[in-house]
């Protein structure tokens, strides 16, 4: 007759070597399929360190980004500081001149040789402030005309020979710059070229 299999029982296809019984066959195929479960752990492990190290990796960039923008921060305060108190140097060096000019005003005896001495002195005191900002002064009489530092009124017939075409005959006004940068050009007149 037909053996009859149990629909709950599953048929095992073991192939049993020489010299082997089928029960040790089963029992070294469970004891492959227990260390499997024990590699396991080791993958979780991985898992986890890799988590640990991610999460690590994020905080150091979440510091670095927040040390960045820190930085960032304290470079435009350090700007807008700058340029708030650029002239601060500058305007000290102007309040003595302005103590001469007030000093002046204040004095009744109204002695124009005194008045005239002051004033000189408060000049030499505003000149002296200009150099140490480095303000110089622009005043281009006889130089050949440059639009860049000079501001033309007129042009003028210069009866003299000794007068080149296109050079300063006149300073209206002086001009100044600081460093490289024209402040003011100066306001001049220009000879014509001779016809």
């Amino acid at each position: 007759m037909q053996e009859e299999q149990n629909p709950q029982t599953p048929k095992l296809d073991v192939k049993v070597g020489p010299g082997e019984t089928a029960d040790q066959t089963i029992q070294a195929d469970q004891t492959a399929s227990a260390t499997t479960p024990d590699s396991m752990p080791s993958l979780e492990e991985a898992l986890k360190a890799a988590e640990l190290k991610a999460a690590e990796s994020h905080d150091a960039w979440l510091r670095a980004k927040a040390e960045t923008e820190n930085l960032r921060r304290r470079a435009q305060e350090d700007v807008a500081k700058a340029h708030k108190f650029a002239a601060e140097k500058f305007a000290g060096e102007l309040l003595a001149v302005k103590d001469s000019l007030e000093a002046a005003l204040a004095d009744e005896r109204q002695d124009a040789a005194a008045l005239k001495a002051g004033v000189e002195l408060t000049l030499k005191q505003l000149v002296a402030a200009f150099e140490k900002a480095a303000v110089k002064e622009l005043n281009p009489l006889g130089e050949k005309f440059d639009p860049h530092f000079h501001q033309a009124i007129a042009m003028v017939d210069v009866a003299g020979a000794e007068q080149e075409a296109n050079t300063v005959v006149t300073v209206l006004q002086k001009g100044y710059a600081l460093h490289d940068r024209i402040l003011r050009p100066a306001l001049v007149t220009v000879a014509k070229p001779k016809s």
